[in-house]
């Protein structure tokens, strides 16, 4: 199958399985949000603020790590790695899953009164920390079935964790008083780590039929361990980096409101309808954004493995192209419509207010989900996760500065401001490496060093 009609399939499914979870996610975040309330969810997002970066920690960069080298091993022929590399990623993820899961338990309580500030986050997060282990082992299992192309797995056992999740968080809340937010919370998360550990398992079982179907005598290569360290290591480095600092700025925001004059719950009620409310709606259609920046990875990388330069130049133009019509139409739409979406899905104005003021920054975010994926794809994971550091940091400041004075209109500014910032820098290296014309074919070739289009071209530094 060719480049393109590969990454159209594997798009269209991926893009299919996901807008059905997108609806059935939507539909129980209306649920959860009239069951816990605005406040509740600003809590709970609270929670996930501090599980990310940990998450972060359990990951450790494995899953690209693993989707880009398999697809270089596959790419060259040498399908016999697949399963030496498939125990190292294990083991690699076993490590750093279980610190993560260590350090979580253990202060739990200090980061629950000190970091966060609120009493109510503590059991949350303990329960949490016992999901780690198997966010690792998932991403590893997930890079596998991305590089091998096969993702409708993947996508069906997401599909069935959803839906499990779902029907766990209602059975847990049954028990919960509705005006008890921190028992609202934990069963929330220990819902979550129920159907974390159960998808591990269920990702797990199919791995290993998959290989049993699809494994066959070929060659291998040395030097796995250290391929996959320097690919892992440098984005994991890069990825605390970064999420010790969107964690530090999430949870400045309540704390920024509060001191802006409103009252905790007003903070965590704002915060929650930005968050947990507005986005999610406006995150909605980047299904197909998001399922094109994760395929883009390992067909990116195969044909740039094999020299496919110009193909590479014309498909990354179209897909940008594509995406901006696409985040175009989905702008004017969320912005025409946001006052019926508001009342539609939520009940609430305040949903709809914040859905308008943040749709012009619907482009942005959904064409600078297929940029990083293109970077990624092309060995330039490096340069992204740079790019988000430094968004991040820039997040931080201006959310310490801002909020405390300007509130909720600080913060909406400041998400305009970050994800701006991150977007043109990330376009900027996309031209350089994959889309700027060369001015010379007998000078500067497609495939020269100086385009980062070149075979078999690793990570950018």
């Amino acid at each position: 199958m060719s480049f393109g009609k590969k990454l159209a399939y594997n798009t269209a499914l991926l893009t299919g399985s996901t807008l059905v979870m997108r609806w059935i996610g939507l539909a129980w975040q209306v649920w959860l949000a009239g069951r816990i309330g605005p406040a509740g969810i600003g809590l709970f997002q609270l929670v996930m603020s501090v599980g990310f970066l940990f998450v972060t920690l359990a990951v450790s960069g494995i899953r690209f790590a693993v989707t880009r080298l398999l697809s270089e091993e596959l790419g060259q022929g040498r399908d016999g790695s697949v399963e030496g590399a498939m125990r190292r990623a294990a083991g690699y993820s076993a490590l750093f899953g279980t610190a993560a899961l260590i350090v979580l338990w253990a202060f739990a309580q200090p980061i629950g009164f000190l970091w966060v500030r609120d009493a109510r986050t503590v059991l949350s997060l303990r329960l949490l920390a016992l999901s780690l282990p198997a966010a690792g082992l998932s991403s590893v299992l997930a890079g596998y079935f991305t590089a091998v192309g096969r993702v409708w797995k993947t996508a069906a056992e997401q599909f069935l964790e959803q839906l499990l999740r779902m029907a766990l968080v209602a059975l847990l809340l049954w028990s919960a008083p509705r005006e008890d937010l921190e028992r609202s919370c934990a069963a929330v998360v220990a819902a979550g780590t129920i159907a974390d550990w159960l998808g591990a398992l269920a990702l797990f079982l199919l791995y290993r039929g998959d290989r049993r179907a699809h494994a066959r005598a070929a060659r291998k290569s040395r030097g796995l361990t250290p391929r996959m360290l320097a690919i892992a290591f440098p984005l994991a480095l890069s990825a605390y980096a970064r999420s010790a600092l969107n964690t530090f700025r999430q949870l400045l925001v309540p704390r920024g409101l509060r001191q802006s004059g409103l009252s905790a719950d007003a903070a965590l009620t704002g915060y929650g309808i930005i968050n947990g409310m507005a986005m999610p709606i406006l995150l909605f259609p980047t299904c197909l954004p998001s399922a094109l920046a994760e395929l883009l990875v390992p067909a990116l990388t195969e044909a740039q493995v094999t020299g496919q330069t110009d193909h590479i130049r014309r498909q990354v133009r179209s897909l940008l192209t594509q995406t901006a019509i696409f985040s175009l139409a989905a702008a004017v739409f969320f912005w025409c419509t946001a006052d019926a979406l508001g009342y539609l899905v939520y009940g609430t104005p305040e949903a709809g207010r914040y859905i308008r003021l943040l749709s012009p920054l619907v482009p942005f975010l959904y064409l600078d989900i297929v940029t990083d994926g293109c970077l990624k794809g092309l060995g330039q994971m490096m340069r992204s996760m740079t790019y988000n550091i430094a968004e991040a940091a820039l997040g931080l400041v201006l959310v310490w500065a801002l909020l405390p004075v300007h509130a909720l209109a600080g913060y909406v500014f400041v998400l305009y401001v970050c994800e701006i910032f991150n977007f043109s820098l990330s376009i900027g290296r996309l031209w350089k490496v994959a889309l700027a014309p060369c001015p010379d074919r007998k000078g500067k070739a497609a495939g020269s060093p100086r385009s980062g289009l070149r075979p078999g071209a690793g990570p950018s530094v």
